[in-house]
């Protein structure tokens, strides 16, 4: 009886705080879409609309009557004109703890400083941007989550000696066609000077806030490999994490779990690739390979690509670059290097009798004693 009390309580403190929270917001009028709402993306969040202050990812024990309590994840998606949706993950958040298979779906409004959330099956959330009441469908308050801001434990990540920086805020020397943005980050479309490989890359990237946007529209770029195998980057925050979303190979290969962080969080790719394997005939005898840790988890591992994704370039012995590329959203880089496999692995063995020194100085063919 104490602790229903005290749960009642502090319900209707959490109620009454976050009710006299409402302010006005960048257009003047609490719902009021700019022009061009598809187009209108934000890469300073304070510059943001009052909507950015709600979404993200909360998390806390939530009691259910079946179960007792339990570690739950929300994670809360803006979209637009105080309109929200939001998934609950039971178990904790996407890659910390989610059981990867139970989840509960919620839409709801922002009105007067506070974001109510419903559930089909009766279950609210009520946030305030620091926190979220939820309660069950018989109106009983069932706990509380709050807001949580992670953070990739790859960020920051510093390149090893034998590593190449392609870009690290000072030039964009490294590129073909890059350009730098505001405060010295690098813009998409820039294609490396460099062809690849196989290799080893970090690069941090930065999704901008697009409420209004949907779809392949919602913060869209990627990361081309040898211009033929795209890993997808999107804001695809709280979705289901299909492979033409954040951490998919483009219309191939869905991700594991999707990681994605909430826009304007500064997010990591670390990529592992193998390439394709070709005969001296030009004929494919071993498929590509991509592991990818996204925010440091895997989403992908030793995972074979079949054949180029999308527009990709068509596959053949051909060494070619890495293009960022540009789909016409203000994605933001910093921080990318890349660490080349030894030449020693890049060559198949021949045979004595087939290797011929000065054809090998010469770089017409590059062989070693089997």
């Amino acid at each position: 009886m104490k602790r229903r009390l005290v749960l009642c309580v502090w319900a209707a403190t959490f109620v009454w705080s976050i009710s006299g929270n409402a302010s006005g917001n960048l257009f003047g009028h609490e719902f009021l879409a700019p022009p061009d709402a598809g187009k209108y993306a934000v890469t300073d969040p304070r510059e943001a609309d009052e909507d950015f202050g709600y979404q993200g990812e909360y998390a806390g024990s939530v009691y259910d009557p079946r179960c007792g309590w339990i570690w739950t994840g929300l994670q809360v998606i803006a979209r637009g004109d105080g309109k929200f949706e939001a998934v609950q993950f039971r178990g904790g958040l996407p890659g910390a703890g989610w059981d990867q298979q139970t989840k509960r779906m919620f839409a709801g409004q922002r009105a007067d400083g506070v974001l109510v959330l419903n559930a089909e099956d009766g279950w609210t959330m009520v946030a305030n941007g620091r926190s979220a009441a939820a309660s069950s469908s018989d109106g009983r308050f069932r706990g509380t989550l709050t807001k949580r801001h992670r953070s990739s434990p790859t960020l920051g990540a510093a390149p090893p000696r034998n590593a190449l920086v392609l870009f690290d805020g000072t030039s964009t020397e490294a590129f073909n066609g890059a350009k730098l943005a505001e405060d010295d980050l690098l813009d998409v479309g820039g294609v490396t000077k460099l062809p690849v490989h196989d290799f080893r890359m970090h690069l941090e990237f930065r999704l901008p806030y697009m409420p209004y946007a949907k779809g392949q529209g919602r913060a869209n770029s990627g990361v081309y490999i040898q211009q033929r195998y795209e890993v997808q980057i999107l804001d695809s925050f709280g979705l289901e994490g299909v492979a033409n979303e954040c951490g998919g190979l483009y219309r191939q290969q869905a991700p594991d779990v999707n990681m994605c962080l909430p826009p304007l969080v500064w997010q990591t790719y670390d990529i592992w690739f193998t390439a394709a394997r070709f005969d001296d005939a030009g004929n494919k005898t071993a498929n590509a390979r991509l592991t990818l840790l996204h925010n440091g988890v895997a989403i992908h591992n030793r995972r074979e690509i079949p054949t180029k994704t999308g527009a990709g370039k068509p596959e053949s012995p051909e060494w070619l670059p890495i293009l960022l590329q540009n789909h016409s959203n203000p994605v933001r880089f910093r921080n990318i290097w890349i660490v080349l496999e030894p030449e020693a692995e890049k060559v198949t063995p021949c045979k004595p009798a087939r290797c011929r020194p000065l054809r090998c100085l010469l770089g017409r063919v590059r062989c070693r004693r089997a």
